[in-house]
């Protein structure tokens, strides 16, 4: 670390990172980041993103937690340059379903019938959400931390013991596996495809069974972004080719205005799924504090302010 030591080392730089940096920075508090990947590199890039519970413990606090997130990003929607909008879509089941408890905090929410729906859907709903455009996002709160004068130090962590400041939060994500270790994080590996956008101004999302993988398309101006996979337990974060010809494949059964789109890039990124989401604070010695943030799963944008929130309100 270079320059004063801070009042608070934040170790990573996806979005649970980059928003308890912020939540921290802007109390007033002398924050720095540890990462040993910039932002852009981290698993946050990869995702879709849209606000909703997934791949995600069900309860109460999580709840809370994805009410004071969907708060902000509906604030930030209105302001240019944050990468969020809101936008309208359907979500589609291959059976029968329910719509979900959160479902209740977004406006706009309508059951489809089956005739709207792709083939191969037999049931799903319609509603309006944040949709984040995740670089662009990323980009907005690392120059708001900035502003806050935090500051970014790239360097591996090789363990959390060893870091020089007097309170640490870990928001590594599934880089915890190793660092705390916490043999209960899995990585969920995500890859998704990114083309030049024919006119959809919709998102969709397919979920998967047996039978069939996980489908969705977010629309981000000029560019879709589509998916996707949930492949528990690989670590590899190279693009796999077939994978990405079946993406291209289910998504256009999806839409078929994407047929013949330009692909004009590939993202992967893996989940730091966790049966419970692990935020709270410990004493590994005297006078040091770790406040752990991670195992967020698919949730880490749905999450993020509001697990940001309480970490400060920990330190407080």
């Amino acid at each position: 670390m270079s320059g004063s030591e801070p009042d608070v080392l934040v170790v990573g730089a996806g979005v649970c990172g980059l928003t308890t940096a912020i939540c921290l920075a802007e109390a007033g508090l002398n924050v720095a980041i540890r990462t040993d990947r910039p932002p852009l590199e981290t698993t946050s890039t990869a995702a879709g993103a849209i606000w909703g519970p997934h791949l995600v413990e069900d309860s109460e606090r999580v709840s809370g937690w994805g009410a004071s997130t969907l708060a902000t990003l509906l604030e930030l929607a209105g302001q240019p340059g944050t990468g969020v909008r809101v936008l309208t879509g359907t979500e589609a089941w291959r059976e029968p379903g329910e719509l979900p408890a959160w479902s209740a905090m977004l406006t706009g929410a309508a059951r489809c019938d089956a005739g709207e729906l792709p083939a191969g859907f037999v049931a799903g709903w319609r509603y309006t959400a944040p949709v984040v455009d995740m670089p662009v996002y990323l980009g907005y709160l690392l120059d708001r931390f900035r502003r806050a004068d935090g500051r970014l130090d790239i360097a591996p962590v090789g363990s959390l013991g060893g870091l020089a400041a007097p309170a640490v939060v870990n928001c590594t994500g599934v880089g915890a596996r190793r660092l705390v270790p916490d043999p209960e994080v899995l990585p969920i590996r995500g890859q998704v495809v990114i083309v030049s956008n024919p006119g959809v101004s919709e998102f969709f999302v397919g979920t998967g069974d047996a039978t069939a993988e996980l489908t969705y398309l977010f629309p981000h101006g000029d560019t879709v972004l589509l998916g996707g996979t949930e492949q528990r337990g690989s670590w590899s974060t190279e693009p796999d080719p077939g994978t990405a010809r079946r993406i291209l494949t289910d998504c256009t059964a999806a839409e078929p205005r994407l047929a013949g789109a330009t692909v004009v890039g590939h993202r992967v990124g893996l989940r730091p799924f966790r049966p419970r989401v692990r935020l709270e604070a410990e004493r590994p010695a005297p006078g040091r504090l770790v406040i752990h943030n991670y195992g967020h799963g698919g949730a880490g944008v749905t999450l993020s302010w509001g697990c940001a929130r309480e970490v400060a309100g920990l330190l407080r």
